[in-house]
């Protein structure tokens, strides 16, 4: 049982127990995105305005653009052999690291709850045992599959990847029957606005797997490469994210009244009835499944990062590990069971609200491995407020609170927008501006920061452009 449960939680992934190759990067993030809240996201972009062509190629940018982000954070993983939130260490200080993440925290809780919501309308289809037992029942098997760890996440990315492949071919198949595809897509008048929201509303989405992407990466061999890493973790990621996306636009431009709102029964419908609809209902609830597990376990080791950071512990113990994903549990839940029937639509705004937090720190951790650290961290540091590091950094916390408060005037929810909103023509931008700004002004407060520069010791490899082959 030792071999299947995970032993470890923040501290380093040793060598001698790093396996597998970076096509397991693949198969994880297709099979966590061939699901129906990425089947939603696209469909908004119909929904709030756009036409199914344009939404598809703006769908497809921001997937690219908001995955190559992702995927540059994943490329961190074999090298490090770290979970992603703990590098925040080396920017923010061992201490400071912990205001990104509470808000992550909060964010991946958020996630949790909407998806279970979900995915227990689809078990309690199932099972026959109604909405309510099917969140809780879901939140159980997604909790204890995150305390199983990574051997078990990876192997459940390959078997939901494989089997919601197979269910969105025949569920396209089903939809092409249905629409008229060719006239669905003729529709070419471009708007600007709705194009970038489309744009915005994909890029989110992958941005959003950038707090715990590496926690997926970091037990690939150290000489893995960063090339690989990276083009895989980007294939499987993209790939996943735009077949869903698309089936949800096509489906919202098709018979909008039909599938939004009612986006469960709809995609069963349009299956079939008995054996065909109970498949359905699992694949349904087997992709929620995989994702959740991802939010449970990178909430978890946010939380065990933020802790340990004013503790010092390096290492958790078994009963720990559970006592931490259980409380990720019950929060979700929680909120999943209060917010099931009217509060998750401004639930999931207040989390969109939520990536303009973690967008500076996406540009500020990217800065500093690849550009001011050159891929070297002191680890041992990490760990300690009295070292390399120091305990909070006053200047990457301000960049910070920069970055975010830059992004302001362009955000556009339901219960904030901002003062530039509208001279864009309704267009949300501030994703674009949370990367860009905070990349500028931390490079231009770090570069000359020598104290942070870190030798190559002899457990440090030289290192590798990300571009490059190991």
């Amino acid at each position: 049982m030792a071999g299947v449960v995970e032993q470890r939680s923040i501290d380093v992934v040793p060598d001698d127990e790093r396996h597998g190759s970076a096509v397991s990067q693949f198969t994880l993030w297709l099979g966590a995105n061939l699901q129906i809240t990425a089947v939603i996201t696209g469909a908004l972009a119909v929904v709030f305005g756009a036409n199914a062509f344009w939404s598809l190629i703006g769908l497809l940018l921001g997937n690219l653009l908001g995955g190559a982000v992702m995927a540059l954070h994943s490329a961190q993983g074999p090298r490090l052999g770290l979970p992603q939130m703990i590098t925040s260490r080396a920017q923010f200080g061992v201490r400071g690291a912990v205001v990104p993440l509470a808000l992550v925290i909060v964010m991946y809780i958020g996630f949790f709850a909407s998806g279970s919501v979900l995915a227990g309308q689809a078990v309690g289809e199932l099972t026959h045992l109604g909405e309510t037992p099917g969140i809780v029942l879901f939140a159980a098997v997604t909790a204890v599959a995150a305390a199983v760890g990574y051997r078990l996440i990876h192997t459940l990315g390959k078997i939901a990847g494989l089997v919601c492949a197979l269910a969105f071919v025949y569920l396209g198949v089903r939809l092409v029957q249905r629409a008229d595809l060719g006239a669905l897509l003729a529709d070419h008048r471009f708007g600007l606005p709705v194009f970038l929201l489309a744009v915005s509303l994909s890029a989110s989405w992958q941005l959003a797997f950038g707090p715990y992407v590496a926690d997926y990466s970091r037990y690939l061999p150290r000489h893995t490469s960063a090339r690989a890493t990276f083009w895989w973790t980007l294939s499987g990621s993209v790939l996943g994210s735009q077949w869903s996306m698309t089936f949800g636009a096509l489906a919202a431009a098709a018979a909008p009244a039909a599938f939004v709102g009612h986006e469960v029964s709809y995609i069963v419908g349009l299956g079939g009835a008995g054996l065909i609809a109970s498949f359905l209902y699992f694949v349904i609830a087997l992709g929620k499944l995989t994702i959740n597990i991802l939010n449970t376990y990178g909430g978890f080791m946010s939380l065990v990062t933020s802790v340990s950071g004013f503790r010092g512990q390096r290492t958790l113990s078994p009963r720990g590990r559970s006592a931490y994903i259980a409380g990720i549990m019950v929060a979700g839940t929680a909120v999943a069971l209060l917010g099931k029937d009217s509060f998750l639509t401004s639930f999931k705004d207040f989390l969109l609200f939520l990536l303009t937090f973690f967008t500076p720190w996406s540009a500020i951790n990217l800065v500093d491995y690849y550009l001011i650290s050159k891929e070297r961290y002191d680890i041992p540091a990490l760990s300690d407020p009295a070292g390399r590091y120091g305990a909070w950094n006053v200047r990457a916390l301000t960049v910070y609170v920069l970055g975010v408060l830059a992004q302001l005037p362009f955000l556009a929810t339901h219960f904030y927008t901002g003062p530039l909103v509208a001279p864009l023509g309704g267009a949300d931008i501030s994703w674009l501006v949370g990367l860009a700004v905070p990349a500028v002004l931390y490079w231009l407060a770090a570069r000359r920061d020598t104290a942070r520069t870190v030798a190559p010791g002899p457990r440090q490899e030289e290192p590798s452009p990300a571009g490059s082959g190991g």
